[in-house]
């Protein structure tokens, strides 16, 4: 999970200052009209807009803003037509990446994408160039002041998570797609407040990068989940702590 601990560290910083200017909303409004226009406005019927909400909620999402959202995509919105694209990629030290995109005219969308890859060392491939390095799971990070790793992993297989893993002063707790809403809501009986809640894609190994690569690879990341029509970005590096420790300095 390097990888991704990474980066959930950086984008939590990242998150506090894009909520504040708004940035973050217009990404969760276009993923909350979707979820309404593709499953309907009731979030106890419709788990994927259920998802949307909370994640709107996570950062602070005024409650008119997501009602509106709502009531958009389950309206005759014609203006709306999101499309659901997956971009991948390869970055520097052959890192891959994968961008879940939401946009209204990919003519647009590609071209930039493809420049942000060129401008940080990596390329926007064909499909398939870099899908067969990841796979499609649910994911929980919880805190390890939460719970014990023996409670949370009963907890959790029992309601059909795969694997839970210590990583330091977490636990992350990885499912199949299928059982994702069955072991959320499991934690979230139990009581257990999580870091991060998603449907992601997960390496099935990890590329260590250092030096100017490593400083490229988090540019590129971070640019492509700073542009509008990118939901998510989901990447296969692994960078050394003292490593870490100097770029964030």
């Amino acid at each position: 999970m390097a990888g991704h601990s990474h980066w959930a560290g950086i984008k939590h910083k990242k998150a506090a200052i894009d909520a504040k200017r708004g940035k973050v909303w217009s990404k969760l409004s276009k993923a909350i009209i979707v979820a309404a226009k593709m499953g309907g406005p009731d979030p106890d019927a419709n788990l994927r807009l259920r998802y949307a909400i909370n994640d709107a909620k996570a950062v602070s999402m005024p409650k008119d803003n997501i009602e509106r959202a709502i009531k958009k995509g389950a309206g005759d919105s014609d203006g709306d037509n999101y499309e659901e694209i997956i971009y991948e990629g390869m970055g520097p030290s052959g890192v891959a990446f994968m961008c879940e995109i939401l946009t209204d005219n990919r003519n647009r969308t590609a071209p930039e994408i493809r420049k942000i890859f060129d401008v940080f060392g990596g390329k926007l491939g064909a499909t398939g160039c870099a899908a067969w390095m990841f796979e499609r799971k649910g994911l929980l990070v919880i805190a390890a002041s939460e719970t014990d790793e023996e409670s949370l992993m009963e907890l959790a297989l029992e309601a059909g998570a795969d694997d839970v893993k210590h990583d330091g002063d977490q636990f992350e707790v990885t499912c199949p797609v299928d059982a994702y809403n069955e072991v959320s809501n499991a934690v979230e009986a139990a009581g257990l407040a999580t870091e991060t809640s998603e449907i992601t894609y997960l390496p099935n190994d990890y590329v260590d990068v250092a030096g100017d690569d490593a400083r490229q690879v988090l540019k590129l990341m971070e640019r492509l989940d700073d542009h509008d029509d990118v939901q998510k970005v989901s990447s296969n590096f692994n960078i050394d702590e003292s490593v870490m420790a100097e770029l964030e300095g």
